[in-house]
């Protein structure tokens, strides 16, 4: 039972598949904090440029309807 034991506590088959768990778990936490970061700004500057785009006639010399 001992020598199981000890070989069980040497072995590091596997380490190395934590590491990159470790990592990847980072790097998706990393990316999840960038994009709640930016979500608001984004969100913003799509509805300003959806309003001034729906301002535009088509076609026309890019001034709006009401002018």
């Amino acid at each position: 039972m001992n020598k199981f034991l000890n070989k069980f506590r040497k072995d590091e088959d596997g380490a190395v598949t934590v590491d990159w768990v470790v990592l990847t778990a980072a790097v998706v936490a990393l990316a999840g904090a960038a994009y709640t970061s930016i979500s608001s700004g984004t969100t913003s500057l799509t509805e300003s440029t959806g309003s001034f785009i729906s301002g535009k006639t088509p076609g026309g010399s890019g001034e709006s309807e009401a002018e």
